[in-house]
């Protein structure tokens, strides 16, 4: 055979692996609303810049008929390419071969890119759409998926991993996109469980439809296993490109500058009336957000889930910030396990890839009752602590209404070591709130008193008037400065590129233990 026939040969294996499982498997695909594994690489990376890895892999088994189910590549497509311009490093399951299940040889070219992506300082996606392990290899294919559960782990906090699940995860396979950084999920197409309805039926008697059950919705909502949900796969690509330019590389690294931000200067007067009059009315901290960012460019994370706390991702003269912040028009904003437990890992995410984090306070207390207190508020709110405690990050905050108790310390706090805490004219920090605090302090005072209600009310007043104001609590130094709203962006921006630099270090040890 000549070299000319050679590399003819080449280009028709070339040509044949790009057809995963043939032509009639890509039209069911298709038929389904989904796109194939390689349309979807295409549309993560920037335009010709992917490279692929492992094109030739073929699996070995040969039980069960599979010798003769063999396709180059096997079920996944990996390699590498640009995103935004950086480096970035992929894995794409392939539904058209063996129903994207997850073979030995597929384990070892996932593995490999994971390591090529750590190696490199580079961010790593993975493309989920697979039946699971595939069951004809047997223990080689749990072994796999072990090996995978491994790198995700050893790899956290090094560099960002994404999941984004536009296909069935079940068993498992779902424990991979569980420990990294973010997922992504597309409706309808999209579904994470550990076991199907048919199990669950058998199990516990209920019924219910894949959808119901781990579609994209209900884990986004009820379970808060998804971060992001989109209607359609270009949408959900270019939501991954664009949290990709939130973060660093890696660990090493600080996120990427950009040029476009608006005027660092610019006031917004219309903050102040933002603010009801009356501390019990509640309000939209978002348009707090979107009026002091850079270009009101707000990538919420979570969005769906625990709706009483934002987080989410912005840019503060060009620089990026991890936002946190209560929601007062949810639950008053109260603090529940699953604000916790949601506030504490963007926290911890932030912290980990060097994201400053700028605090928004208006929070009444934790959430009281025995539904709370059985399921373990207390281990739960100690993860915040934890978190705001732990991270090295610069830590701003600005207490806009309401900052009572526990969930005062919890909320980025002097004493948990927060850099500079800011407070607005009107906010409230207090042990506890002047209703509570009076009932508590002058309840014979107010027992023995002729007109009750009237009396109250003036101990409340005065209690709020002199014990709740921020002026105390900046008189001990635990406010930096008391703010005008419409400075808040000046006040912010200056502080951040103040800390710049901050340069700390907690004490040295194998691993924090936080109480999970």
């Amino acid at each position: 055979m000549s070299n000319k026939q050679r590399l003819s040969q080449l280009n028709e294996y070339r040509k044949k692996t790009r057809q995963g499982g043939g032509a009639k498997r890509i039209e069911a695909q298709h038929s389904k609303g989904k796109l194939t594994a390689r349309e979807r690489i295409d549309l993560l990376f920037d335009a010709g810049t992917f490279e692929e890895i492992g094109t030739f892999a073929i699996h070995r088994c040969v039980d069960f008929g599979m010798a003769e189910q063999q396709y180059a590549g096997d079920s996944v497509v990996v390699g590498y390419g640009r995103v935004n311009n950086r480096l970035c490093f992929a894995f794409s399951q392939d539904f058209t071969v063996l129903g994207g299940s997850l073979s030995e040889i597929a384990s070892r070219k996932i593995c490999g890119v994971m390591d090529l992506a750590a190696s490199s300082g580079a961010p790593f996606v993975g493309i989920l759409d697979s039946g699971g392990a595939r069951i004809q290899e047997g223990i080689d294919s749990l072994n796999g998926y072990g090996e995978i559960f491994t790198r995700n782990t050893l790899y956290s906090g090094v560099i960002p991993q994404i999941s984004v699940i536009v296909g069935p995860t079940a068993g498992g396979a779902v424990y991979s996109p569980a420990i990294t950084d973010f997922i992504f999920m597309v409706k309808g197409l999209g579904q994470s469980y550990i076991t199907g309805p048919d199990v669950v039926e058998a199990v516990t008697g209920e019924k219910v439809s894949l959808e119901e059950l781990g579609g994209a919705t209900v884990n986004a909502s009820k379970s808060g296993n998804c971060h992001f949900v989109y209607e359609n796969e270009e949408e959900c690509f270019d939501g991954v490109r664009s949290l990709l330019g939130f973060l660093p590389q890696n660990h090493n690294e600080s996120p990427v500058t950009s040029d476009n931000y608006d005027d660092i200067n610019r006031q917004e007067e219309e903050l102040i009336d933002i603010i009801p009059d009356n501390s019990a009315q509640a309000y939209d901290m978002k348009k707090i957000i979107l009026k002091v960012i850079d270009n009101a460019d707000f990538l919420e994370v979570h969005q769906k889930f625990a709706g009483n706390f934002i987080v989410g991702f912005a840019r503060f003269a060009g620089e990026s910030v991890g936002i946190l912040a209560q929601q007062p028009s949810y639950m008053a904003g109260v603090l529940d396990i699953d604000a916790s437990d949601k506030a504490a890992r963007f926290v911890r995410t932030c912290d980990c890839f060097n994201v400053p984090l700028v605090t928004f306070v208006d929070v009444p207390g934790y959430m009281p009752g025995t539904d709370q207190e059985f399921r373990g508020i207390i281990r739960h709110g100690a993860k915040l602590l934890f978190a705001y405690a732990e991270a090295t990050v610069p830590k701003v905050s600005v207490i806009i209404r309401k900052a009572y108790g526990g969930a005062y310390i919890a909320m980025s706090s002097k004493s948990l070591r927060g850099d500079i805490n800011y407070a607005w004219p009107m906010a409230e920090i207090a042990v506890m709130g002047p209703e509570a605090a009076v009932g508590f302090v002058n309840r014979q005072e107010i027992s023995e008193a002729k007109d009750n209600k009237e009396t109250k009310q003036r101990l409340i007043d005065e209690y709020r008037e002199r014990f709740t104001n921020p002026y105390m609590a900046a008189a001990r130094g635990y406010i930096d400065d008391v703010i005008a709203p419409c400075d808040t962006r000046y006040k912010l921006i200056k502080a951040l590129q103040m800390l710049k630099n901050k340069d700390i270090t907690n004490p040295p040890r194998k691993h924090g233990n936080i109480p999970l």
